[in-house]
């Protein structure tokens, strides 16, 4: 069973990383939460290429700013090892991306997209069943 997710702690994070929200479905919030972050990545990525630091900063911070919305909205206490794991994760991620900043080195911003579209197809995953169930 996936952990609950706080959406509004979450949601807030997203929109202070640039993004224009509304009240959402707990489960859509966490797609769209994921895809945010992907997208930051990506876009961190080009301007990495390009040698804009200024951009690539911003859209890092972006990224991470994210992550941690979704790592706050961790229901810890009934998500079990789930929400543990992803607590983890989720930390790692932003290590690993602040790394990326600092050397400017795409093979992370590689891996890190990577480790969130594998939380996102399952998370996509869920059935619309479970998706209804009560906490």
């Amino acid at each position: 069973m996936m952990s609950q997710i706080n959406p509004r702690n979450a949601m807030q994070q997203y929109a202070q990383a640039g993004a224009q929200v509304a009240d959402i479905e707990p489960y859509r919030s966490v797609q769209m939460l994921l895809q945010g972050a992907m997208d930051r990545i990506a876009i961190a990525k080009g301007h990495m290429q390009r040698n804009e630091i200024r951009q690539k900063g911003e859209f890092i911070g972006k990224a991470i700013s994210i992550i941690d919305g979704l790592q706050a909205g961790l229901d810890r206490e009934s998500g079990g090892a789930i929400a543990g794991n992803l607590d983890g994760l989720y930390e790692y991620m932003q290590r690993r991306l602040l790394k990326a900043n600092l050397e400017n080195n795409q093979t992370i911003l590689d891996e890190i997209f990577g480790l969130l579209a594998n939380i996102k197809e399952a998370w996509d995953a869920i059935p619309d069943a479970a998706k209804r169930l009560p906490a």
